[in-house]
């Protein structure tokens, strides 16, 4: 489910932010970065609730009167939220919610292993379709456009009007 998030995620939080300014590039790794926990033999805990608030935490003391800085990486705790919307993670109150139920998480599955094959391909071919429509939606067939978002993960101000 890569896409699923690599694409959704940037795709959301540009048509919910509508902030030109906004490294969508940032937004798609923060959204993949819990994908991790797949591969991973100990729990890093990337999908509940309390790790994207500690990353914002984080970001938004340790850029203090550093703007563009702070402007950047935000886009880390927003993929990494939006990750737990597109995941379902709010399906999973354990997972979500720790510590709240308790510190251990001994049984909890990811969101991600509980979903069958034929609906994770379903998931990607939806996240081909929107990746179709966002590179229409945000002129990216054009050359000019489609280097600034390689180059800096910015959308021309213009689509947004």
């Amino acid at each position: 489910m890569l896409l699923w998030f690599a694409v959704l995620a940037p795709v959301l939080v540009a048509e919910v932010f509508r902030s030109p300014m906004m490294d969508l590039r940032i937004v798609a790794f923060g959204a993949v970065l819990p994908l991790v926990e797949l591969v991973s033999p100990v729990p890093l805990y990337l999908h509940t609730m309390v790790c994207p608030l500690l990353v914002l935490t984080v970001v938004m003391l340790g850029t203090i009167n550093r703007r563009l800085t702070r402007r950047r990486l935000l886009g880390i705790p927003i993929g990494l939220f939006v990750h737990l919307v597109l995941d379902g993670t709010w399906r999973f109150d354990q997972l979500l919610l720790w510590p709240a139920f308790g510190f251990s998480l001994d049984g909890v599955d990811l969101p991600e292993t509980s979903i069958n094959l034929f609906v994770g391909i379903l998931l990607e071919c939806i996240a081909l379709i929107v990746a179709l429509w966002a590179v229409r939606r945000y002129g990216l067939r054009d050359r000019a456009n489609l280097d600034r978002m390689i180059r800096s993960g910015q959308l021309n101000r213009s689509v947004f009007r």
